[in-house]
Formats: C-alpha cells, sequence, structure tokens
C-alpha cells in the first residue's frame, strides 16, 4: 500500500512540474495578446467617448495620449491595438476634417507618447 501511495505522489509532483508543449504555449501568448488588444481598443473607445462627453477644445491629444497610454500598460497586444487604431483614425480624418496636416502630426506624436508609456498630462490642456 505504502508503495502506491509513494508512486501517486511521486506521479503528481513529477506531472505538476513538467512544462507544458509548445503548442500549447504558444496558443496560451497568442490568447493573451488577444485578450490585450481587445482591452487596449475598449480603452482606445473609452478616451475617445471621454473626449467627446468633455466637449473642451484643445484637448483631444490628451485624449489620444491618454487612450494610448492606457492601451499600452495592458501589454503587446494593447499596444498593437492603440497603433492600429490611432493610425487609422488619424489616415481617416487627415482627409475629412480638413484641420491639416500639422495636426495629424501632432495628434500622431501624443499617440506615440502615451504609447511609449509617457505621461498623458503632459498634453492636458
Amino acid at each position: 500500500m505504502r508503495l502506491w501511495v509513494c508512486i501517486a505522489l511521486l506521479s503528481v509532483v513529477l506531472c505538476a512540474s513538467a512544462d507544458r508543449p509548445a503548442a500549447v504555449q504558444a496558443m496560451i501568448r497568442g490568447g493573451h495578446f488577444v485578450r490585450d488588444a481587445v482591452g487596449g481598443a475598449w480603452d482606445m473607445f473609452r478616451a475617445y467617448r471621454d473626449m467627446r462627453e468633455a466637449n473642451y477644445k484643445g484637448a483631444d491629444k490628451y485624449f489620444h495620449a491618454r487612450g494610448n497610454y492606457d492601451a499600452a500598460r495592458r501589454g503587446p497586444g494593447g499596444a498593437w491595438a492603440a497603433k492600429v487604431i490611432s493610425d487609422a483614425r488619424e489616415n481617416w480624418q487627415s482627409g475629412v476634417s480638413g484641420r491639416g496636416h500639422e495636426d495629424t502630426r501632432a495628434d500622431q506624436e501624443a499617440n506615440a507618447w502615451g504609447r511609449s508609456g509617457g505621461d498623458p498630462n503632459r498634453y492636458r490642456p
């Protein structure tokens, strides 16, 4: 009986300490990336919603930086989502809004500042 208990305990210890296969690890990392990307997209949406609600002239750079900052803090997926959303928004707005190249450049600077971990309050009006 003692032999079987020892074998059972040894099996549990060995199984608990075994590494996962590489395919499983890759799937887990992919799942974390997707989770971070969805969360980052939500952070970007929340910053946009807050910007619309604040309706304060000249505050858009702060909200750009804050959305990118919050998204990038989630991890690589959040930073990727922030970059994709920011670039798409600026490409669309540069042709539609008519505010010019200088405003688009300043928005992209605020986006990059937030994604790199810079304090969004730098752009607070």
